[in-house]
């Protein structure tokens, strides 16, 4: 079997698209539908469905997609153990991460950057059942994302801190001289949330109706860079982790105030695969982030004031 051409069916699926397929590979369209139809060949099955444009995967291309997410993964984490052995571990690492927990990847891909320079790092920010299926395809090697709400399957895990929520708000508002503020008191402030679609955001829905508040956000955005934009311009508040002190705590006009009543943590973590072997950047990266204390740098962030 030619490994290039389960290479041209995974761009395929990637690309739902012939021409943008063969570009991503580098090859014309021509080379790439010949790939596939060799492949289709050798296996004996009709693996795309065939018209003039790409339709989509028979039930038999779908499971041959399948073996060509592993074997491919396979092919992967052999040269990269391969170098390991050599010369040091080189390659990529691919982590998904909620939104939320993006002001904090740093503290973990840091550290592994250090011990593993020739490593290409990517962090993609994705929602916890993006990450959920990326572990599954063997598109990504390790996630960051919530352990105890929604928790994904199939994977190890490594708890990193405990959640805790602050409403970010003007600090010459109406609220500035508080300590703490209800869930309930919030739901009252010109609000900018995330949409319903993210974890974070069922999670704090999930907040305010336990405190018995109806919550009804003037805004909504599936970006954090949106919804600091907002947050700095003084008009509007929002609810995050304590995750976001860390970006967030040397703007003058912000105040973060915690939120009480109810007081709930959750538990936020590396996840890798629950199979063997790992990829070795996967499982280098467990190992690094095994030594480090992420929840004291997370907790030890002064408030903004």
């Amino acid at each position: 079997m030619i490994f290039k051409n389960l290479q041209y069916l995974e761009a395929l699926a990637h690309e739902q698209h012939f021409a943008r397929a063969a570009a991503r590979c580098g090859v014309t369209q021509p080379t790439l539908s010949a790939g596939i139809k060799q492949l289709e060949e050798e296996l004996g099955v009709l693996v795309v469905q065939r018209g003039q444009r790409f339709q989509g995967f028979t039930p038999e291309g779908a499971r041959v997609l399948d073996w060509a997410h592993r074997i491919l993964a396979d092919i992967e984490s052999l040269n990269q153990e391969v170098s390991l052995m050599k010369a040091g571990l080189t390659g990529r690492l691919r982590i998904g991460a909620i939104p939320v927990a993006l002001p904090i990847v740093s503290l973990v891909t840091g550290p592994f950057a250090l011990q593993f320079p020739q490593v290409a790092i990517t962090v993609h920010s994705m929602t916890s059942i993006e990450i959920q299926r990326g572990l599954d395809d063997f598109s990504l090697d390790a996630g960051l994302t919530y352990l105890d709400n929604e928790p994904l399957q199939r994977v190890r895990a490594l708890e990193f801190y405990r959640e805790r929520y602050y409403l970010f708000t003007p600090a010459e508002g109406t609220l500035a001289g508080q300590e703490s503020i209800s869930w309930k008191e919030a739901a009252e402030t010109h609000l900018c949330l995330l949409t319903p679609d993210m974890q974070n955001r069922r999670i704090v829905d999930g907040h305010f109706q336990e405190a018995g508040a109806s919550v009804a956000p003037m805004l909504e955005t599936n970006s954090i860079l949106t919804l600091c934009g907002h947050l700095r311009s003084g008009r509007w508040s929002t609810v995050l982790p304590q995750a976001f002190l860390y970006l967030l705590n040397e703007i003058e006009h912000i105040r973060a105030i915690p939120l009480s009543q109810p007081t709930p943590t959750h538990s936020v973590g590396l996840v890798v695969p629950d199979r063997e072997p790992l990829t070795p950047s996967g499982r280098e990266l467990l190992r690094v982030a095994g030594t480090l204390d992420i929840a004291t740098a997370v907790e030890n962030q002064p408030l903004p004031a």
